[in-house]
């Protein structure tokens, strides 16, 4: 009797072993079968994958930053006044102008907005312009790591083909109208220095600086979350 009952559990010891040899070798197959799928991936097909990624995130990031307080109401993106001119904002305010340079940020904030309409097709020409050698590189960085390659290798061409856009918005704003008011009241005060930002530039850097904090995020998504990957290509290169 007790040689059965001692027979029965090696048997069984050795049926779970089995068991468990069985389910390593599954999760070893399954494992296989994904690192060569991912290995299967060329770096035309990453670079493809990347640049779609970048395509859809500008898109979504266009279209909240031109909504109504796209850049007012987001504290992320919200342009505030000029850096340089910062002692002017803050004697200004000291004498009570709240008011009006508030007003001078809105008419900022809606101009970038504005512009962010037509940023999109300007964004999306530099994205397919851009060379990239190494993509997988790129796909295995950080979660932002297309969109800081896009910044740094296509910045200046992207300036140069937005500040037209911003121009025409910093009009339409009525941008300088709340700005003179500000300056010349403070060139009135004693003892200070004349500030003379350049408003389309600061507006044109503040925008894009925007733009691409919010197009992070969309990247962020594509790479964290399955249901953000539209498309088949997408699925495929990001697939983890």
């Amino acid at each position: 009797m007790k040689k059965l009952i001692f027979g029965t559990f090696i048997l069984s010891g050795l049926i779970g072993h089995t068991q468990l040899n069985i389910e390593s070798i599954k999760n070893k197959a399954v494992d296989y079968k994904n690192s060569t799928r991912k290995l299967s991936l060329t770096n035309d097909e990453i670079v493809q994958g990347l640049k779609e990624a970048l395509n859809i995130g500008v898109d979504k990031a266009s279209a909240k930053a031109s909504q109504s307080g796209g850049f007012n109401q987001n504290k992320l993106i919200r342009i505030p006044f000029p850096e340089e001119a910062k002692k002017m904002e803050e004697k200004l305010r000291l004498i009570g102008m709240n008011d009006q340079i508030n007003n001078f940020e809105t008419a900022l904030n809606r101009a970038a907005e504005t512009a962010a309409k037509e940023a999109a097709p300007i964004f999306l020409s530099a994205i397919k312009s851009m060379n990239v050698k190494d993509g997988l590189t790129i796909l295995k960085g950080e979660n932002s790591a297309a969109t800081n390659y896009l910044n740094q290798t296509t910045s200046d061409s992207l300036y140069k083909a937005f500040r037209p856009v911003i121009q025409k918005a910093i009009k339409l704003a009525k941008v300088t109208q709340f700005w003179n008011p500000l300056a010349i009241r403070y060139n009135k005060i004693p003892l200070t220095t004349k500030v003379n930002p350049d408003l389309e530039d600061y507006t044109t850097k503040k925008a894009m600086e925007g733009l691409f904090k919010l197009l992070a995020k969309e990247e962020k998504a594509i790479r964290e979350q399955p249901n953000a990957r539209v498309t088949d290509l997408l699925k495929k290169v990001f697939a983890q």
